[in-house]
């Protein structure tokens, strides 16, 4: 990734004007870089360095937004409908989910019994 894709990539998500850093920002330079990466990654599929460095920049860029998600929730739905980042189901919403039905379980099998 060059300079002036990275600069141009800071002032579209910084904050206010002197910010460079922040976590809007490293999410959106680790999304392009990622993409990047997926590109090169179809043509030379045996490359694994590049591939363990994807793997890496997928993985700061996971805790970064749960970090987004956990001090700034509407910046993180904005910043992910933005840069079209899929989110995964959460385990915490299937488990409630499932506490219903346990309960359920336990009554049918009271009656039962």
């Amino acid at each position: 990734m060059n300079k002036e894709l990275k600069e141009k990539i800071m002032k579209k998500y910084r904050t206010h004007d002197k910010d460079t850093g922040s976590a809007n920002i490293q999410i959106a330079i680790l999304t392009e870089e990622i993409k990047m990466l997926t590109e090169h990654l179809q043509k030379h599929k045996k490359d694994f360095s590049s591939r363990r460095g994807l793997v890496g920049k997928i993985s700061e860029r996971r805790k970064l937004l749960r970090y987004l998600e956990k001090h700034e929730p509407e910046n993180h739905e904005s910043l992910v409908k933005k840069l079209k980042i899929r989110i995964p189901k959460k385990i915490e919403s299937a488990k409630e989910e499932i506490e219903p039905t346990k309960e359920e379980i336990d009554e049918l099998e009271a009656g039962v019994v």
